[in-house]
C-alpha cells in the first residue's frame, strides 16, 4: 500500500487526456523518417510531456497519511485549586508522557488561569514538566477558552491532536463549550481529568450593601454579609471566630469606623451597621473579616467587599496643579469658593489612581500640568469620566498645557474642542528632534528604548522632523536613511511601526553618530528648534571637543539620560556634553521613570507653539455664551496664550479669540463642545500667574471662571423618585429601578437606558426590561473584579442618575466544588473523523495515580492526519526535461555500435582469443555497396551533355571562370572486383569538361573572338 494518494484541486483539466489518442496517430505519421527505436522512443517522450502538462493543469498533490501523534496538556493554575493539587496535576502529566507516549509522537504543555502561556511547545521528546511552573499567569481567574485556543494555534501539521484538560472546570471567563465544539469539529478530541477538592473551610465576605444614594443627614443601614463554609464534623461544630472591621476610604487609604469580635456559625450571617452621612460626596466603604485562627480560613482573597454611595451637595471640583510649580492658581481657587464651587486641589504627584476617586467631583480642572504628569490609564479615566459619567472636564492654560506640555495625540486631545498642533506651517516655525539609542545593555533595553521612542514621536507635531539612530555594526539611522530626519506628519505611522524592528546594539562611540546627527540637522533650513536625546550608559567613547562645538556652531541642544547597566547610574561624559549645548542632564535609577523623561524633552521641540506679546492684546468675545453672561465684552489685556487649531465639527463653540498670534482656526482663547455625556472645555490662556496678570485685579475675574466652570459641571436638575438598587450573580450583575413620580404613582413605559464603565474602562450599554409597574431591570456582564460604574438617562428634563456597584473579587475565590457536568460535557464531545474523549478519572474514587493511568491519553482513535504538498512545479519541471529529451531523440543520430565493439573486445581477452580479424562477409558487403555508388555516379556522368549555346568566351573571360591551378583529381572507386595494375584510369569529370570545353574552342571561325 502506497504511503500517500493523490488529489486534484482541477479534476477537469484531466478530460485532456482524452486527446493523447490523437497525438500519438499524428506523431506516429509525423515521425516515420526515424528509425523504429528512435520513432518509438519519441512518441513515448512526446505523451510523457503531455501527460505531465496535463497532470500539472489539474494541480496534482499528494496526500501522505502520518501516524504521528500530538498531545496537549492543559493545566489549570488558578488559586481556586489548592497547591497540593496543583502538583499532582503536574505528577501525572510526567507520568503519562513517560508511560504511553511513542517515540514519533509530539508532547506540549499549557499553563492557563486568566490567560494560557506555553510552558513547553510540542516536541517528540520524552519532556518532563519542571515542578515549579516557569510561566506567569493572573491566578485570580479562570479562562479555560483562552488555554483551548492557545492548544488549537500550538498544534504541528502532520499528526493527529488531542487536548487533556485537567482543571475543577470553574471556568469565569471565556465559553470554553463553545470553543471546544470548535475544536472537535477541526478533528481535535478532548480527554478531561477533573480536579476534586477536599471539603476546606473557608470564610467569604460576600457583599456589602449600601443603597445607592443617600440623602444629607439622613441615618442609613449598611450590611455586611458573610458566609462560613467550614464543614461540621464530629469533631468540630464548623465555628470560626475573628473580627469584622468596616472602614471608609479616604484618599486611597481605609479608616476604621467599626470594628468588632464575632463567632460565625456555618451558613450565612449579615451584620448591619447604622451609618449618617452629612457632607456631600461620593463615599467608599470595605468590610473585612479577620480569623483569629488563619488555618481556618483556605483563601483569604474572598475576606473582603467594598461598596460606594453618594450624597450629592453644591458643585465639586477638583483642580490638578503641577507639583513644581504650586500656587500658581490660588487666587483662581479663592474666587470659585467665594462663588459657592467646592474645590479640592491636588499636585500632579498626588493624582488619583482609580475612576472611583473621581466620581465625587462634577468637574476636573487641569492647570498648565504637562502629560508626562499622567500615565496613560489616567488620561483615559480623565476622558472616560466626562465621556460616560458626564463630569466636566477642563484645560487652562500655560507654557505646559495643551501642545506645548506634550498632549499632543492622546485620547484627551480627542476629548477637547480644539487640536493641540498646528496644521499650517505658515503659521509657526517647525522643529527637529533626533533620537540616540544606546541603552542595549540595561535590563529589557530594547524594550524600554521602544517606549520612549514611541511617546517621543507621538509629542511631535505634524510639522516637526524626527529621526533616530541606531549603532548595528555601523551607526545607522532607522528609517530614511542617510538623511535621516522625516517631517512626522505623513510618515508617524511608518516610524512607529518601524520602532517594533528596531534592534540597537552596543555603540563604541558618540562621535560617528553625532555626526550624522548634525548633518541631518544643518539639512533641514527651516527648523526653528534642533534637540536632540541620547541615552547612554556612557560606555562609548567620548564626543570629541570639535564635534561639541560643531553641535554649539549649529544651536543643537542635547539632553543626555544615564542609565547604570555596570553599576550606579551617572556618567560625566553625558553630563558634559548636555551641560555644554544647553540640554539637561537625567540620572536614571528607575526605568518606570523613562517615559516621563523623554516626554518632557520632546516638548523642547514644540516651544514654538506658545505666542507671546509683553506689549499685550484685548481678547475679543466673538459668540454669546454662558460663560461671558454679564461680563463686558471688554476683557483685560492677555501677553500670551498657546496655539491651537479649532476643530473641524460644528459642534464646537468659539467664545472669545486673539487678534494677533495668528490665523483665525488657530487663536482660540476659549472654545466648548459636549463630549459624550459630557461637556469640555478650553481656555488656551493661564488664570494670572504669567499671561492674565491684568487679570487679577478685574472686578469680574471671579465671576468669569466661575461660570466658565460652572458650564462645564454634570448637569445637577431634579432626578425624580428613583430607587435604584444593584446585585451581582454568577458573573451577571442587575440594576433594578423604581420610578415613581411627585405624587408616588408608578411611571410606566419609560425609555431607560444605561452606559455602564467596567474595570477595563470600555462602555458598555445596558437596556432595560420593564418587569413590573414602575419596575425596570437591566443586566450586564461583571465577571471581573473591580468597579462598575454607571449613568442611567431616566428621560428628558430629569437629570442621570449616578451610581455603580462593586465587585470585590473574582468569582475564582466563589466556586468551592468541582464543575462536573462541564468537565463531562467536554468529554462527551466526539471529533470529527474520530472518537468521543475520555473522562480520566480513577476507577476506586481515591485519585490514585495509577487509577489514572489507565487511560491511555496517546491512543489512536482519532482522524489520521494527512500533509499535502503541492507537485505541480515538480511536473513542469519534469515535462520540461522530457521535452528536451525528445528534440534531442528527433534531432541528433548516435551510433552505437562501438558499444558492440568495446563489449566484443572486452569478452575476447576475458577469453584469451586476442584481436579477431575482420569479419570477411561484412568487408564483402561494404565492396559490394562502394561499386554500386560508383556505378550510379557513372551513370549519371554519362548523361551530361554540354550544349554550347554561342562562342566561347574571350580568354580573359575564361581565366575568370577558370582557376589558376588545376583542380584536383577525383579518385575513382574501384569497381567490383577490383581493377588491373595496366588498365588506364578513367577520365574525371573535370577533365572531360575541359576537354569538351578545348573542342568547342577550335571548331569556332576566326575573329568570332572580337563578338563575345
Amino acid at each position: 500500500m502506497l504511503p500517500f494518494r493523490v488529489q486534484f484541486d482541477h479534476p477537469w483539466w484531466l478530460a485532456a487526456l482524452l486527446l493523447a489518442p490523437l497525438l500519438y496517430w499524428w506523431s506516429r505519421r509525423s515521425l516515420a523518417a526515424l528509425g523504429p527505436v528512435r520513432r518509438w522512443l519519441a512518441l513515448a517522450l512526446r505523451l510523457a510531456v503531455f501527460a505531465a502538462l496535463v497532470l500539472a493543469l489539474a494541480e496534482l498533490r499528494l496526500l501522505r497519511t502520518s501516524e504521528r501523534m500530538t498531545v496537549v496538556f492543559l493545566l489549570d493554575q488558578s488559586l481556586s485549586i489548592p497547591p497540593q493539587q496543583r502538583q499532582a496535576m503536574i505528577e501525572y502529566t510526567n507520568a503519562a508522557i513517560r508511560e504511553f507516549r511513542r517515540p514519533q509522537d509530539q508532547v506540549g504543555v499549557i499553563v492557563f488561569g486568566r490567560e494560557a502561556a506555553l510552558e513547553i511547545p510540542p516536541f517528540d521528546d520524552d519532556v518532563q514538566v519542571p515542578s515549579q511552573i516557569e510561566s506567569r499567569v493572573d491566578q485570580e481567574h479562570t479562562n479555560l477558552a483562552a488555554a483551548l485556543r492557545l492548544a488549537q494555534a500550538s498544534f504541528p501539521e502532520g499528526a493527529a491532536r488531542r487536548i487533556v484538560i485537567i482543571s475543577d472546570g470553574n471556568q469565569n471567563l471565556g465559553d470554553v463549550l463553545e470553543q471546544a465544539r470548535t475544536l472537535v469539529d477541526a478533528g481535535v478530541g478532548v480527554d478531561v481529568q477533573p480536579v476534586y477538592y477536599q471539603a476546606r473551610s473557608d470564610i467569604s465576605v460576600e457583599k456589602l450593601a449600601l443603597p445607592a444614594d443617600v440623602r444629607q443627614g439622613q441615618p442609613f443601614d449598611m450590611r455586611v454579609v458573610v458566609e462560613n463554609n467550614t464543614p461540621v464534623t464530629e469533631s468540630s461544630d464548623g465555628r470560626v471566630s475573628g473580627t469584622l472591621r468596616v472602614s471608609q476610604i479616604v484618599s486611597g487609604q481605609p479608616q476604621t469606623i467599626s470594628e468588632q469580635p464575632v463567632t460565625l456559625a456555618p451558613g450565612k450571617q449579615v451584620f448591619t451597621l447604622r451609618q449618617q452621612l452629612d457632607q456631600p460626596n461620593f463615599y467608599t466603604f470595605e468590610a473585612q473579616f479577620i480569623p483569629d485562627d488563619p488555618a481556618a480560613d483556605a483563601l483569604s482573597q474572598n475576606n473582603r467587599a467594598t461598596n460606594f454611595t453618594s450624597i450629592r451637595g453644591t458643585g465639586q471640583v477638583l483642580l490638578i496643579e503641577n507639583h513644581e510649580q504650586p500656587a500658581q492658581f490660588d487666587l483662581m481657587v479663592e474666587q470659585l469658593r467665594a462663588h459657592d464651587l467646592d474645590v479640592t486641589v491636588r499636585n500632579t504627584d498626588q493624582l488619583f489612581t482609580s475612576l472611583a476617586e473621581l466620581q465625587p467631583f462634577d468637574t476636573v480642572l487641569l492647570a498648565n500640568v504637562p502629560r508626562e504628569s499622567f500615565s496613560d490609564d489616567q488620561i483615559q479615566m480623565l476622558v472616560s469620566n466626562t465621556e460616560q459619567m458626564g463630569a466636566g472636564l477642563v484645560m487652562l492654560g500655560g507654557p505646559e498645557s495643551f501642545g506645548a506640555g506634550g498632549w499632543t495625540n492622546t485620547p484627551l486631545e480627542e476629548a477637547m474642542p480644539l487640536d493641540f498642533q498646528i496644521k499650517n506651517a505658515k503659521v509657526i516655525p517647525k522643529g527637529a528632534l533626533a533620537l540616540v539609542m544606546h541603552a542595549s545593555e540595561l535590563a529589557k533595553g530594547n524594550y524600554w528604548q521602544k517606549v520612549v521612542a514611541r511617546d517621543s514621536i507621538r509629542s511631535l507635531g505634524d510639522q516637526d522632523y524626527c529621526g533616530l539612530l541606531q549603532w548595528q555594526g555601523t551607526d545607522r539611522w532607522l528609517w530614511n536613511h542617510p538623511q535621516g530626519m522625516v517631517v512626522v506628519g505623513p510618515n508617524r505611522r511608518k516610524m512607529l511601526a518601524l520602532l517594533d524592528r528596531m534592534t540597537p546594539g552596543d555603540m563604541p562611540a558618540f562621535d560617528p553618530s553625532l555626526v550624522m546627527a548634525k548633518r541631518a540637522f544643518d539639512g533641514l533650513k527651516d527648523a526653528a528648534i534642533k534637540h536632540m536625546i541620547v541615552i547612554s550608559d556612557g560606555d562609548p567613547s567620548p564626543p570629541s571637543g570639535g564635534i561639541v562645538q560643531g553641535l554649539i556652531n549649529s544651536k543643537i541642544t542635547v539632553s543626555t539620560v544615564a542609565v547604570g547597566t555596570h553599576g550606579p547610574a551617572g556618567s560625566a561624559e553625558l553630563k558634559k556634553l548636555a551641560n555644554a549645548t544647553g540640554g539637561k542632564y537625567y540620572s536614571v535609577t528607575n526605568n518606570a521613570m523613562l517615559p516621563k523623561i523623554f516626554q518632557k524633552e520632546a516638548r523642547t521641540v514644540s516651544r514654538p507653539l506658545v505666542y507671546e506679546d509683553p506689549a499685550g492684546f484685548t481678547p475679543q468675545i466673538v459668540f454669546p455664551h454662558e460663560m461671558t453672561s454679564g461680563i463686558d465684552r471688554a476683557l483685560p489685556p492677555l501677553t500670551g496664550y498657546v496655539l491651537t487649531t479649532v476643530k473641524a465639527n460644528p459642534l464646537v463653540e468659539v467664545i472669545a479669540v486673539s487678534p494677533v498670534g495668528g490665523e483665525r482656526q488657530n487663536n482660540s482663547l476659549v472654545a466648548t463642545w459636549t463630549y459624550g455625556l459630557g461637556k469640555t472645555v478650553c481656555f488656551t490662556s493661564d488664570a494670572g500667574a504669567r499671561w492674565a496678570k491684568a487679570w487679577t485685579t478685574w472686578d469680574a475675574y471671579g465671576k468669569f471662571f466661575s461660570q466658565l466652570t460652572r458650564a462645564s459641571m454634570r448637569p445637577a436638575g431634579d432626578q425624580g423618585k428613583f430607587t435604584v438598587t444593584t446585585d451581582v450573580a454568577n458573573g451577571e450583575a442587575q440594576i433594578v429601578v423604581t420610578a415613581l413620580d411627585k405624587d408616588d404613582e408608578f411611571l410606566n413605559f419609560l425609555d431607560l437606558g444605561a452606559t455602564v464603565l467596567g474595570p477595563d474602562l470600555k462602555p458598555r450599554q445596558v437596556t432595560f426590561e420593564q418587569t413590573a409597574p414602575g419596575r425596570y431591570v437591566g443586566r450586564f456582564a461583571a465577571k471581573e473584579s473591580g468597579s462598575y460604574f454607571y449613568m442611567i438617562s431616566p428621560g428628558p428634563g430629569l437629570a442621570p442618575i449616578r451610581s455603580g456597584l462593586n465587585v470585590s473579587y473574582s468569582a475564582e475565590f466563589r466556586d468551592r466544588a468541582t464543575n462536573e457536568p462541564l468537565l463531562k460535557l467536554l468529554a462527551n464531545l466526539r471529533s470529527r473523523g474520530g472518537s468521543a474523549g475520555r473522562l480520566i478519572v480513577d476507577p476506586d474514587g481515591r485519585g490514585r495515580l495509577e487509577g489514572l493511568l489507565a487511560t491511555d491519553v496517546f491512543r489512536r482513535d482519532l482522524h489520521l492526519a494527512t500533509s499535502s504538498q503541492d507537485v505541480w512545479h515538480l511536473l513542469l519541471f519534469g515535462g520540461a526535461c522530457l521535452f528536451l529529451a525528445d528534440v534531442f531523440v528527433r534531432r541528433v543520430s548516435l551510433d552505437v555500435s562501438w558499444i558492440a565493439r568495446g563489449a566484443t573486445r572486452v569478452y575476447n581477452r576475458l577469453r584469451g582469443r586476442g584481436e579477431a580479424a575482420p569479419a570477411t562477409e561484412y568487408m564483402d558487403r561494404l565492396r559490394s555497396r562502394k561499386a554500386e555508388i560508383g556505378d550510379q555516379l557513372e551513370q549519371q556522368r554519362a548523361a551530361t551533355r554540354f550544349e554550347p549555346a554561342g562562342p566561347p568566351p574571350a580568354g580573359d573571360a575564361l581565366a575568370e571562370e577558370l582557376p589558376d591551378s588545376p583542380l584536383p583529381p577525383v579518385e575513382q572507386q574501384p569497381r567490383s572486383g577490383g581493377i588491373s595494375a595496366g588498365e588506364p584510369e578513367a577520365e574525371s569529370y573535370t577533365e572531360r569538361l575541359l576537354k569538351a570545353k578545348k573542342q568547342v574552342w577550335k571548331n569556332q571561325p576566326p575573329g568570332s573572338e572580337g563578338n563575345n
